[in-house]
């Protein structure tokens, strides 16, 4: 029976996806029997991996499998998430371990850099290193001799997911505009939404969650018969389904932006009150100059970054971040990386906007 070890990351979509590289490389360069424990509500971005031998869910808390879990001989246990549900699961495994007089797994937790993260939020002293999320996570399985094979991210859609685009109304050649993100200072405001769709000469597919289907639903009506909204009318599968199938990819700071990443997709990022120096920006091997280039924020200003993560309202009231975004620059940036990827007669510019859910 082959040893096993437990990836750890509870939480959420993009920060899912980002360990993915994690996985297949301990798959593919060891002989472990790979484990994975998430949430139940994100267990759909790993469902479908094939690098995966177990998927462990809980709703809430580590007592819902505590029994089961302490049953698994884990050799190793590579913590991404490292909070203190994690260290209390890590001491119950070890106790067990000692009390059956087995050896204790073996823990790496990656590093999190909370204290250079404060000093940049805080106090805009930047100490982070010039080090992406990826591989940082990577770095706890170097002890098992696993390093990074360069090839990016992973998102294994279900076929029964699959978006059929003429069958829903949709058209072939589009920009999938993630309108979505978790926190109001991450997002443009609607008002500046729907002015970057009517400058888009491709079509537009509005991406985002339940949360956003009503706001998808009024820049569409009022954008026209070449935007459409798919905001709450897919799950996650579709959704990254319609991401795949885009030309371009435009979004804000948020969990599809890391889908995105893993089908190589061409990426406009808009960047509010978060930076990319906090390591989350879409990780893309060999095109790290290009996605620098691509990317749209307000820079220079001495309150950015106010949070690592984000807020519901500017602390400071002004959000200038998001207000002083150049809508030009980014509907530019989106059109002229889409004419580059796709023949321009292809879009179906008279096509009727009936799209069918």
């Amino acid at each position: 029976m082959p040893d096993k070890v437990l990836i750890i990351r509870f939480s959420s979509i993009g920060d899912i996806v980002l360990t993915t590289p994690v996985i297949r490389c301990v798959k593919q360069q060891t002989d472990l029997e790979v484990h994975f424990l998430t949430k139940q509500s994100f267990a759909g971005v790993l469902r479908d991996n094939p690098y995966l031998d177990r998927l462990w869910t809980i709703k809430k808390d580590i007592s819902e499998l505590k029994e089961s879990l302490l049953k698994e001989r884990f050799k190793y246990i590579l913590d991404l998430h490292g909070n203190l549900r994690t260290r209390e699961l890590k001491t119950r495994l070890a106790l067990n371990a000692l009390l059956h007089l087995r050896p204790r797994p073996k823990t790496s937790t990656f590093p999190k850099l909370n204290f250079e993260k404060y000093l940049l939020t805080r106090f805009g002293n930047n100490r982070m290193p010039d080090i992406h999320i990826v591989d940082r996570y990577l770095s706890t399985a170097h002890r098992l001799g696993v390093t990074n094979d360069g090839n990016g991210l992973d998102y294994f859609i279900a076929p029964n997911d699959e978006v059929d685009l003429p069958g829903n109304g949709l058209p072939e050649a589009y920009v999938a505009f993630v309108i979505g993100a978790a926190h109001a200072t991450k997002r443009l405001t609607e008002t500046q939404m729907l002015e970057v769709c009517k400058r888009l000469s491709l079509p537009v597919i509005l991406l985002g969650g339940p949360a956003e289907k009503e706001i998808g639903s009024r820049i569409a009506t009022a954008a026209g018969n070449r935007t459409y909204n798919a905001c709450g009318h897919f799950n996650l599968g579709g959704s990254a389904s319609l991401v795949r199938q885009a030309t371009i990819v435009l979004t804000h700071d948020t969990g599809l932006m890391h889908v995105a990443a893993a089908f190589r997709k061409p990426i406009i990022s808009v960047w509010g009150n978060t930076v990319p120096d906090l390591g989350m920006y879409p990780y893309l091997p060999g095109q790290e100059s290009l996605e620098k280039e691509r990317r749209q924020e307000v820079v220079g200003l001495s309150c950015r970054p106010c949070s690592k993560i984000g807020y519901q309202e500017c602390p400071k009231g002004h959000f200038r971040c998001i207000m002083n975004q150049d809508l030009a620059a980014i509907a530019a940036a989106v059109s002229g990386q889409g004419s580059r990827d796709i023949n321009q007669g292809s879009g179906d510019s008279d096509q009727d906007s009936g799209f069918r859910i």
